[in-house]
């Protein structure tokens, strides 16, 4: 934690983040904030993404947050790199409730990449089955690394399945979350990895869908995590049809949810099809999964709202002072 010339900023490097905001604490945070959202007390707008170069975006993601009074916002960088995988990088931003003064800056790529993993656990113990106990990750990135972890704190896993487009790494990091999680991991086809698997993180940079429904087993759990504009789609239209569907902001779904947008485009669905919000789950005042062979989808975004808390959240442990 470090102070800079503008006096009570406190700055929170990605290091710092790491060691203090573990999935314990980032889960909770993570669920109440999507609570928050749902029910409106926060405030935020649309996502606003300037291309700065092929496979490079600037992104902006402003949110006030009622209930504390903290406001501010997310400024990130969305660099495509040469293996195809995205690196965020970037800086989230909080602002005095009281002073308007701006009081903590942290690290937006670890506080990404942990909130993001931490909302998927939130949702998966929420929609999936208690005895879930297989996991699959297609993609083999710090998010499917962090799904892994976050996930092994909300179901018991007996087994970790791991596909990627490079069998070499997909071997690799399956003997590295074996190592991390103490939970036996392999590598597998795409078929192999969710066949049988209770509960599948999608987790790539792919353009076009690697999943379809003929591969997904009835009562599987998917988090769709890894598209985050409308040109994306990591799981195909018959799925996105064969599953309730549950997102995690309805506005930004509507807008930029890829997934749901090619199969509303392709007449397949309407806006309907979304059972609901993760936070309405989460509060109770929607159904989740509403039987044991539901296909339960949780589309996943992210948002300043998650942002936001977390720093907050970071704030307050480093500090010990309220905001």
């Amino acid at each position: 934690m470090a102070k800079n010339d503008l006096g009570d900023l406190v700055v929170i490097g990605a290091g710092e983040v790491r060691s203090r905001l573990t999935y314990d604490a980032a889960i909770p945070v993570v669920r109440e904030a999507m609570i928050a959202l749902s029910d409106g007390r926060v405030r935020q707008q649309l996502r606003s993404f300037i291309p700065v170069g092929e496979g490079r975006t600037f992104a902006i993601m402003p949110a006030a947050m009622s209930e504390r009074g903290v406001f501010g916002a997310k400024l990130v960088s969305v660099f495509k790199r040469p293996d195809g995988a995205k690196a965020h990088e970037g800086v989230v931003l909080l602002f005095d409730p009281e002073t308007g003064a701006p009081v903590c800056l942290a690290d937006a790529g670890e506080v990404t990449a942990i909130r993001t993993a931490a909302a998927s656990a939130a949702a998966t113990d929420a929609l999936a089955r208690p005895e879930a106990d297989v996991l699959a990750l297609l993609g083999t990135g710090r998010q499917a690394q962090a799904h892994a972890l976050a996930i092994s704190k909300v179901r018991t896993l007996r087994q970790i399945r791991v596909w990627g487009r490079s069998p070499e790494r997909a071997a690799a990091f399956a003997a590295e979350i074996a190592s991390q999680s103490g939970v036996e991991a392999l590598a597998a086809s795409v078929d192999d990895a969710v066949a049988g698997a209770d509960i599948v993180c999608t987790v790539t940079a792919a353009v076009n869908p690697i999943l379809t429904a003929a591969q997904v087993a009835p009562g599987t759990h998917i988090n769709v995590v890894g598209s985050s504009g409308p040109a994306q789609a990591e799981i195909a239209s018959d799925l996105v049809v064969a599953g309730r569907f549950i997102v995690d902001h309805r506005e930004h779904v509507l807008a930029h949810g890829g997934e749901f947008l090619r199969a509303k485009a392709a007449g397949l669905i309407e806006d309907g099809h979304i059972a609901g919000e993760i936070g309405e789950v989460l509060a109770g005042a929607r159904a989740g999964r509403t039987a044991a062979d539901d296909i339960t989808i949780y589309k996943s975004l992210g948002h300043a709202a998650q942002d936001l808390a977390a720093a907050a959240w970071l704030y307050r442990d480093a500090t010990g002072k309220p905001l």
